[in-house]
């Protein structure tokens, strides 16, 4: 695939600070109209990242190219066609939600109906029009997140970056950003999404880079990942805790593997296909063995995290000193033309 047919492509950048090396060579590329999921423990390198690719930092090493323009060369055109919303929101409290976008909109030269009209459109999106008139400061934090966000958006940008864009925000606001990544992938929009909840990249990424320690370390399809830990296994939970054994047994005698250790009421063995599952099931009738649950799965993304980092899931690894700068912040719309 030629760079043309990437939204945005990075080859072999390097970022240090100090005497740490933040990024030792890392490549990224997403395709027009797809979501790139980026993992990472603390301290991985996926902020830097995302502020090279933003404009908001220069490589030491590596180029970057955005909607086809060089981000170090062409940073001004790069701006035109980028949103960004970084890990913490970062709007003018002294403003209202209406004024917030308005004043986005007005930066980005558009016409002062049509900045109205644009934020009218979004607040009513993200289901904040009954707070649009009152100041910023007022809202919860989860209501300061989706105006961040709704400001990433008021341009129609080509690329939106969202990093960690789930943060503060409850399940059912976090299903409305899902939803909206969704939307936005849909009308052609290339988002690179950068998330500390594992699930959050399983559901919404066409693609996956896990970073750690300024590296790439894999990059795949989710499905791709979770074949590197191994192929499916076989779960049983009985519908009576006291035949587990019993379970276990059964699924040792008709697939010739010994189960794992069971945990929370599960037992589970690995199988190369789904062969195992049809005679599992006559048997665990035969027996007697009612069953809340047997299915066949690949592993977790979760697993997946935890074998190729060693940190436990959500980036339970410590920070490197110096390894990576604080929360992006949301850039002007005259610094940045990025939100």
């Amino acid at each position: 695939m030629t760079a043309k047919a990437y939204a945005f492509q990075a080859e072999g950048l390097v970022k240090r600070f100090g005497e740490t090396t933040a990024l030792a060579g890392v490549d990224l590329a997403a395709r027009p109209g797809t979501v790139l999921g980026m993992l990472g423990p603390n301290g991985a390198g996926k902020t830097t990242a995302v502020r090279i690719l933003a404009t908001l930092l220069r490589p030491d090493a590596g180029t970057a190219r955005v909607a086809g323009y060089d981000v170090a060369r062409q940073p001004e055109e790069v701006r035109r066609r980028i949103g960004l919303t970084g890990q913490y929101a970062s709007v003018d409290e002294d403003l209202t939600g209406t004024e917030n976008l308005v004043m986005i909109g007005r930066l980005l030269d558009l016409p002062r109906a049509a900045a109205r009209a644009r934020a009218a459109e979004l607040l009513e999106r993200f289901d904040l029009t009954e707070a649009a008139g009152r100041r910023a400061s007022t809202y919860s934090g989860g209501m300061r997140r989706r105006l961040d966000l709704a400001a990433s958006l008021v341009a129609h940008p080509e690329v939106v970056y969202l990093d960690e864009p789930t943060t503060g925000l409850d399940p059912a606001k976090r299903d409305d950003v899902w939803g909206m990544v969704r939307e936005q992938a849909e009308a052609g929009v290339t988002v690179l999404l950068t998330t500390q909840y594992l699930e959050e990249a399983d559901a919404l990424a066409d693609e996956i880079v896990v970073m750690n320690h300024g590296t790439v370390i894999a990059h795949g399809t989710p499905h791709e990942l979770k074949a590197v830990v191994g192929g499916q296994s076989l779960q049983v939970r009985p519908l009576d805790p006291a035949r587990l054994p019993e379970a276990a047994a059964v699924l040792e005698r008709v697939t010739g593997s010994r189960p794992a250790e069971p945990s929370r009421g599960v037992v589970r063995v690995p199988v190369d296909g789904d062969a195992a599952l049809g005679a599992v099931v006559a048997r665990l009738a035969a027996d007697g063995i009612a069953v809340m649950e047997l299915s066949l799965r690949l592993p977790s993304l979760d697993e997946v995290f935890y074998t190729l980092t060693g940190a436990a899931s959500g980036g339970a690894e410590q920070p490197r000193p110096g390894a990576e700068p604080g929360p992006v912040p949301n850039p002007t719309a005259k610094e940045a033309s990025a939100t």
